[in-house]
């Protein structure tokens, strides 16, 4: 609520046909001509959270002329992988069709919507018409490797087959970085008290990329956990807001 009385924006705005597929736009304070874009893909296990709790980072960002978008997907049980990894792709390819006043795409996601923003780094775009400018990543406390999630209560309702898992598995689909994509700076960031999973699956999705050619740094964040680690976006002295 905050984050909407303080900015102009446009709310629910269909990117396709779906009933999730809709983005929530939070415009700069004082917008320019041209505008950077962070595109925000939230968490909750692929079946819970929405764009509608996805404001919390607009304010500090809108403040310094950076417009926000938060990405509404179908999650599960309607929503299947496939169809997620989708609708993020199509969600990015019309923004930048939409928008022509944006200067640079930055993707940030968390857990799964870290998966779901590396996975929009392995696009192939030729097949959307467009060609997003996306000059940065930051990937907070992600799932890389769907593997292991299979036997969990996770794939309850997702019910992902190995197959779907292994194609919608970042690390299994890390594409040797094009020109464009060498310009993109990726930032894998993991907190202290995340589960040893999450942060073995963000070293070897950093490593992956690095070796693929992508401009990769990884942050290991003190003192926080699983959620504040994203949670503290809201906070403009926050050492990943300032990044």
């Amino acid at each position: 609520r905050r984050a909407r009385a303080g900015a102009q924006t446009s709310l629910h705005v269909p990117y396709g046909d779906g009933e999730g597929e809709k983005l929530d736009i939070y415009f700069p304070t004082e917008p320019s001509g041209t505008f950077p874009v962070l595109v925000y893909i939230h968490g909750g296990y692929w079946q819970c959270l929405s764009k509608d709790e996805s404001g919390f980072a607009a304010p500090p960002l809108v403040s310094q002329g950076v417009a926000v978008v938060a990405v509404g997907y179908d999650t599960a049980p309607k929503g299947h992988m496939d169809a997620m990894v989708l609708q993020v792709r199509r969600s990015l390819a019309f923004l930048v069709q939409r928008y022509s006043g944006i200067r640079g795409v930055y993707l940030c996601g968390h857990s799964a919507g870290a998966h779901l923003a590396a996975m929009v780094l392995s696009t192939d775009w030729t097949e959307y018409g467009v060609a997003p400018d996306i000059k940065g990543a930051v990937l907070v406390s992600g799932v890389y490797n769907l593997e292991p999630i299979l036997h969990t209560y996770v794939n309850n309702a997702l019910n992902m087959s190995r197959e779907v898992a292994q194609r919608n598995s970042p690390i299994l689909c890390v594409t040797s970085a094009a020109p464009a994509a060498a310009a993109c700076e990726v930032l894998v960031a993991v907190a202290q008290h995340d589960s040893p999973e999450f942060r073995r699956q963000s070293q070897e999705y950093g490593q992956a990329l690095r070796a693929a050619g992508w401009s990769v740094s990884l942050l290991d964040l003190a003192g926080v956990d699983h959620f504040d680690i994203i949670e503290k976006l809201s906070e403009e002295s926050y050492v990943l807001t300032q990044v």
